[in-house]
């Protein structure tokens, strides 16, 4: 079993892993970072860089859990979460939620209505509360 967290190296992003590790950490269970991206446009802010997976992978160090940091160029951002969901049978997913219009969601889609709408196991959503960051 495992709790999946959908990262980005923004405020969100660390928001969601702070949640996501706290959760594995509880349930005694494995923790997978996902940070996919499709590799469709010259800088992905929402990809992390290798000064941000280098801090990322020193905080998951800390821990007192089992950690896999997936990092990948995908087709399909949701669909890199939902696998890594079910290819390490999770129990939770975690995903930071930014505000968004409603014509950005009808635009440009969103990734955490497809994981709270597709995922066959429950799905936090979370939004920065101005608690601690692992990654600070």
């Amino acid at each position: 079993m495992s709790v999946v967290v959908m990262f980005s190296p923004d405020e969100f992003g660390h928001t969601a892993l702070s949640y996501g590790a706290t959760e594995a950490m509880r349930r005694s269970e494995r923790l997978v970072v996902v940070n996919p991206t499709k590799g469709d446009a010259y800088v992905d802010r929402m990809f992390a860089g290798a000064e941000d997976v280098a801090r990322l992978d020193k905080v998951l160090g800390r821990l007192d859990v089992d950690t896999e940091v997936r990092h990948d160029v995908v087709p399909d951002i949701a669909g890199a979460v939902l696998d890594a969901a079910a290819e390490t049978a999770a129990s939770l997913i975690v995903v930071g939620i930014r505000p968004r219009t409603p014509v950005g969601k009808l635009v440009l889609g969103s990734v955490a209505q497809r994981l709270i709408l597709d995922a066959t196991c429950p799905v936090l959503a979370v939004k920065p509360d101005g608690a601690d960051d692992l990654l600070d």
